[in-house]
């Protein structure tokens, strides 16, 4: 059996490593050769923690498994992150235990692959301009994974606690974007892609600021009533997402679902633009949407690569249960 730490996690696995597995796992789904568990996610009553399982087994790609962790609003207090998981990966062929890794990392780097994989496959060619909503831990991984598919000129962000945008501005300053904090408005009016990345419960977003041919990803929005956007604005939106179960029930879609602005026909998952069977955006001034709920398949699929990556390069501690 393998051991993957945290540390060897970020010394094998970069943002191209995730992205190409994110994206081989959303074409797997969408043709029904990868499929994910029901999520287990409950409050244990005890430090105001949530734990929980994701699970699921990728037929194309022979990964089988479960990402288990959760949320302790305390850690920070401890020098520890809130977000805490690893990974249990199993042989396919037998049911044995094959790899324990760290998923505390690997976590945020297939969260931004997720969103860079949107917006490869479906913003505008010319996008210059990357508007950040929100300024925590997983914005950096954000932006770093964006920056990768455009070449953006420019950075415009907002966060609700302004004191947390200088570390985000020190991101786009080392991959060398000029960047900028500006109000909602302002952002929708001049970002060509925005990445909303918050644990909002309410609108952030409205329809009428963001401007024609804009790329929306909402990634924040993972758990019934949770919202980053206008129910209007995914209503004039082209949506798509990584699972549409997991989009109209606890995704952005949730709430134009349930005002009757959409049906869940209306939704599309990328794995489709992926494989070419849904041409993706259709012209210059279609607004898009990437609904990314996170699935545990992604877990999986970066996981496998870490414990590939590892053992490759002779970094995995190996034992014998």
């Amino acid at each position: 059996m393998l051991i993957v730490t945290e540390e060897t996690c970020k010394e094998v696995v970069g943002s191209s490593d995730a992205f190409s597995a994110v994206e081989d796992v959303f074409a797997a789904m969408a043709k029904g050769d990868a499929y994910n568990f029901p999520v287990i996610r409950e409050a244990i009553g005890h430090a105001d923690a949530l734990y929980g399982f994701k699970a699921g087994f990728d037929r194309a790609g022979l990964v089988l498994g479960v990402k288990s962790g959760g949320y302790w609003p305390g850690n920070m207090e401890k020098g520890l992150g809130n977000h805490q998981s690893t990974v249990f990966l199993f042989d396919p062929d037998t049911g044995q235990l094959h790899a324990l890794v760290g998923g505390n990392y690997l976590t945020a780097l297939r969260t931004a692959a997720a969103s860079s994989i949107s917006i490869a496959h479906l913003a505008r060619p010319d996008a210059k301009v990357l508007g950040m909503v929100g300024a925590g831990h997983q914005a950096g991984f954000q932006l770093r994974a964006a920056a990768q598919q455009r070449d953006f000129e420019k950075v415009v962000a907002w966060n609700f606690h302004t004191e947390m945008l200088p570390r985000l501005a020190e991101v786009a300053g080392e991959i060398g974007l000029p960047f900028e904090a500006v109000e909602r408005e302002q952002l929708g009016a001049e970002a060509d892609v925005i990445i909303s990345i918050t644990s909002a419960h309410e609108p952030l977003m409205m329809k009428d600021w963001v401007k024609p041919g804009t790329h929306l990803a909402s990634m924040g929005t993972d758990t019934k009533g949770k919202q980053e956007l206008d129910p209007q604005l995914v209503a004039q939106a082209t949506v798509f997402t990584d699972e549409i179960a997991q989009s109209i029930s606890i995704g952005e879609t949730q709430h134009a679902i349930a005002a009757g602005l959409i049906g869940e026909g209306d939704i599309t998952p990328i794995g489709d633009v992926i494989n070419g069977k849904h041409p993706g955006r259709r012209s210059d001034d279609e607004i898009t949407l990437f609904d990314g709920t996170g699935v545990g398949l992604q877990d999986l699929a970066v996981a496998s690569a870490a414990a590939k990556l590892a053992e490759e390069q002779g970094k995995a501690q190996v034992i014998t249960l």
